[in-house]
């Protein structure tokens, strides 16, 4: 029989594999689809905030080029205008270096009577005018000209930022979509979903009147194509951008971007609701198009297929219609 400090022994070099095995097996243990599916979840929300940012920055960037663009115009036709000021205001300065100026003294003496006396003060004083006036307008014209530059100047360096910002971000897209990606091949199988039959746009959405039901029907058409991060169609779609495309086939504008569409919307309650309008979601992150009957349609995270389901998907941030 083994004496007990053997039997001691054996127990603790027992316990102590154990101790090591136990952590090891748990540490390469695979994760479960539940786990797997709120990984995905979590990537895709976040993704999506990133990819909302990206989309603003186009936007600002759009609007930082027109306003480039606006100010160049003004430039153009101001530095001609500086340019001829200062021609005349040079002649200016030859013809009174060449004359020596107007000898007032001199022309006061004239003989002339008082009638050429006042015509000649008359002819003093114009002249003066007329020269300061010259003066002063290449002054007023320089000073426009370098403030405008000075806009200018500022303009472009915020430019210049945001595409430096703009780089960074999708750098930072990219890499967080090859994560969501490899998560969405362990859990399905494959990182996208499959291509989708879709459906008869003219046959299937909703008979509506006007620029509501062309939106609408737009976004029927759309069923079934891939979510592309800013994607604005008509081969792929991120959420802003389908909202902004199916509002652009019926003739309004609305920015690439949940937030900004926000801001460009009328604010309506849930039972304003009708077939066309927006709903907004999860903080501004996300927007779909309401079609009807408690549906919307919306384009809904990376590696999925634009689809219509139900509007309570997530938090409801508020209701807009394009006015």
């Amino acid at each position: 029989m083994p004496s007990l400090k053997n039997l001691l022994r054996t127990l603790a070099i027992t316990g102590l594999s154990a101790a090591l095995v136990a952590p090891a097996a748990a540490a390469h243990a695979e994760p479960s689809p539940a786990d797997l599916n709120r990984r995905i979840e979590r990537s895709s929300a976040e993704l999506e905030r990133v990819v909302e940012s990206y989309n603003r920055l186009r936007e600002d960037m759009k609007a930082n080029k027109a306003a480039v663009d606006r100010l160049q115009a003004r430039i153009a036709p101001l530095e001609r205008q500086t340019e001829q000021s200062r021609a005349d205001v040079g002649e200016i300065a030859v013809t009174a270096y060449k004359t020596g100026g107007l000898r007032t003294a001199d022309a006061l003496l004239r003989p002339g009577g008082s009638a050429a006396l006042l015509d000649r003060l008359g002819t003093i004083d114009h002249l003066t005018r007329e020269r300061q006036e010259r003066i002063a307008g290449f002054t007023s014209r320089q000073r426009e000209l370098v403030a405008e530059k000075a806009r200018l100047n500022k303009v472009l360096a915020r430019q210049d930022a945001q595409a430096r910002a703009l780089a960074t971000t999708k750098s930072r897209i990219e890499r967080d979509l090859a994560r969501l990606y490899e998560l969405r091949r362990q859990a399905y199988g494959r990182a996208t979903e499959a291509p989708a039959a879709r459906p008869d746009a003219a046959r299937e959405a909703p008979s509506i009147s006007g620029r509501a039901g062309v939106a609408v029907r737009y976004a029927y058409g759309a069923i079934g194509k891939p979510y592309v991060w800013g994607g604005s169609g008509p081969n792929g779609y991120d959420c802003s951008g389908l909202t902004s495309a199916a509002w652009r086939a019926a003739g309004k504008s609305l920015p690439h971007n949940a937030r900004m569409q926000w801001g460009a919307v009328a604010h309506i309650g849930r039972g304003e609701l009708s077939p066309g309008d927006l709903v907004f979601y999860r903080g501004l992150g996300h927007v779909a198009l309401y079609v009807g009957d408690g549906q919307v349609i919306d384009a809904p995270s990376a590696g999925r297929n634009v689809l219509k389901r139900g509007m309570n998907l997530m938090p409801i941030h508020g209701y807009g219609r394009v006015r």
